[in-house]
């Protein structure tokens, strides 16, 4: 019996050349870098060029993914792009992409989970994948974050970055397999609970204030559900796949800080070599953060063909979701 599987031929990011370091936002802001790296680890961060929207880093991002897989534009009949910051409402940035890359065929949407979208559109990749709607799939995280910060509020304005990144996923039948070792997507899984919305959230909106409007967040809170709610999906989703903590090679968290990284890996057992960390050079970048950080450790030799990676991302929402992928 065989069975269609998600595998993964290739990544790619993009940062905006900009850089931010933190003794620069001690001009605008009261704030220092030691009460900033005391509390997110973060030291610096990308910042987009003006006239740069979300599309150009995305296209930047998606040509190295498809460059590093060996995959060519016209083989790819679905973009899903993953963004809380598109070009503009509508239409969707990833049909911006599309066009970009000279495709006419195949389908191309954004989705909105804010931090966690990337995992989101992973799972819906996934989805399109094994129902055999789609066969090539490039998906795309990419934001552009600076443009939705209140540069005055220092509880939210030192956290973010902008930046890309990009995989190409292509369905390959694994002929019943099953042994565990099998590359590709082993599942993924989501949650959100909309209670918490008001803990973390852009005060504005087409539909509600007709402005774009600015990020807004309670700190303390998001801190202490995300430790849990991180802890909790992902031995679900060991759990789903018979595995154990110790079987993961690599844990690629979504960068939001690097005090929730260390609480997580701790509640996991996880000795932080086996963590890719970006957050100190590239800040929090949404939905951009987890396949920033892949392509960062992909390339540099950390991550090799045959690594069980768990990724997991918790964001505004709450949303939060993991997903298990033998690379």
């Amino acid at each position: 019996m065989s069975d269609i599987r998600s595998v993964a031929l290739g990544c790619g990011s993009y940062l905006p050349e900009r850089v931010v370091t933190n003794a620069q936002l001690s001009n605008i802001v009261a704030t220092s870098d030691e009460w900033i790296v005391e509390r997110t680890g973060i030291r610096e961060r990308r910042i987009a060029a003006d006239g740069e929207m979300t599309s150009d880093l995305a296209l930047a991002a998606a040509r190295r993914a498809l460059e590093h897989a060996g995959v060519k534009a016209d083989d790819i009949d679905l973009i899903i792009l993953a963004t809380t910051t598109p070009d503009r409402t509508f239409p969707a940035t990833a049909t911006r992409v599309q066009a970009m890359l000279g495709l006419k065929t195949g389908a191309a949407f954004d989705v909105q989970a804010v931090c966690s979208g990337f995992v989101y559109a992973l799972a819906v990749a996934d989805g399109m994948i094994r129902s055999g709607q789609a066969r090539t799939v490039l998906v795309i995280g990419a934001e552009t974050f600076s443009r939705i910060l209140d540069w005055s509020d220092r509880t939210t304005s030192v956290l973010f970055g902008d930046g890309a990144g990009a995989v190409v996923l292509r369905a390959d039948k694994t002929n019943g397999a099953g042994n565990g070792k099998t590359r590709g997507i082993l599942s993924t899984h989501l949650h959100s609970d909309g209670t918490h919305a008001d803990l973390l959230y852009v005060d504005g909106g087409p539909s509600s204030t007709g402005t774009v409007g600015r990020v807004r967040m309670h700190g303390r809170e998001v801190f202490r559900h995300a430790v849990i709610n991180l802890a909790q999906v992902v031995d679900e989703a060991l759990a789903a796949n018979g595995l154990s903590r110790s079987d993961i090679d690599w844990l690629v968290p979504h960068q939001a800080n690097k005090r929730i990284l260390d609480s997580t890996a701790r509640k996991l057992g996880l000795p932080e070599s086996r963590v890719v960390v970006t957050v100190e050079r590239h800040a929090n970048t949404s939905a951009a953060s987890i396949p920033l950080a892949l392509d960062e450790a992909v390339r540099d030799g950390r991550i090799r063909q045959g690594n069980l990676l768990l990724m997991e991302a918790m964001g505004g929402g709450f949303t939060w979701g993991a997903s298990l992928i033998r690379w």
